[in-house]
């Protein structure tokens, strides 16, 4: 992984237009704008679907989380004390699989999460039409000790999550009959309870400009299918380690 540094907004904006980028850390404590105004200044740049992860270590008016969030596709760690967990983190947003880092990277990653599954006991809301996909996902997500519940369409999903149960991450089909799943993802985003809940899109197109459709309706982010199992392991672990 390749990395540059500057200690300005002005400056990192520069350097996106000489270079490019994967990615973008965002340390909230610039000194010459605000972290909202600097993604926003991105977007505009022509950089709007560019991965930005937003490092702080105060805890964010929801207001500015919200702000961010509309600009720009980002992730917030907070209290990320190490850069050995700072790797770790921007690592899995940028879906690199593990497997083919350099060595001494690989077990790095592989040793931070020996403390711990961050899988384990998390709740799911699986949302599919084809029961085969169900029951695929919910035996391989059981074995890393998730609860699992399911949902065969839209308005299925709606009805569980206005019940009592509560939800880590739902996993949205995009592709079914009578309400698709961009359709269940805004009605869902519309209840103010589930704005930050994390939606994982899942769709059997992989066309350019699904992702950014699946983004718009209320997708936290988005997975083609057949679904690569570490692909999933791995955004699993960016939207639950909070």
């Amino acid at each position: 992984m390749h990395t540059w540094a500057v200690s300005t907004g002005e400056e990192g904006l520069a350097l996106l237009k000489q270079q490019t980028f994967d990615c973008v850390i965002l340390d909230l404590g610039l000194p010459d704008m605000s972290g909202a105004k600097f993604i926003e200044q991105v977007k505009a740049a022509g950089y709007g679907t560019l991965p930005i992860v937003v490092h702080t270590g105060r805890e964010l008016p929801k207001d500015e989380v919200d702000e961010m969030k509309r600009l720009a596709r980002t992730v917030i760690l907070k209290d990320v004390q190490s850069p050995e967990r700072l790797f770790d983190e921007t690592a899995l947003f940028l879906h690199r699989n593990v497997r083919k880092m350099p060595d001494e990277k690989r077990r790095l990653v592989e040793n931070l999460h020996k403390d711990g599954e961050v899988l384990a006991g998390k709740r799911a809301l699986i949302v599919d039409d084809d029961m085969r996909n169900i029951f695929a996902m919910t035996s391989f997500l059981e074995r890393y000790e998730m609860n699992i519940r399911s949902a065969e369409n839209g308005l299925d999903a709606l009805a569980t999550l206005e019940g009592d149960e509560e939800f880590d991450v739902i996993l949205m089909d995009i592709m079914m009959p009578d309400m698709d799943g961009y359709e269940t993802m805004r009605r869902i985003r519309a209840i103010e309870r589930f704005r930050d809940l994390p939606i994982l899109a899942l769709t059997a197109k992989a066309m350019k400009g699904d992702k950014e459709k699946c983004i718009e309706a209320g997708a936290s982010d988005y997975i083609a299918k057949p679904v690569d199992t570490e692909h999933l392991l791995s955004l699993l672990r960016i939207w639950l380690h909070r």
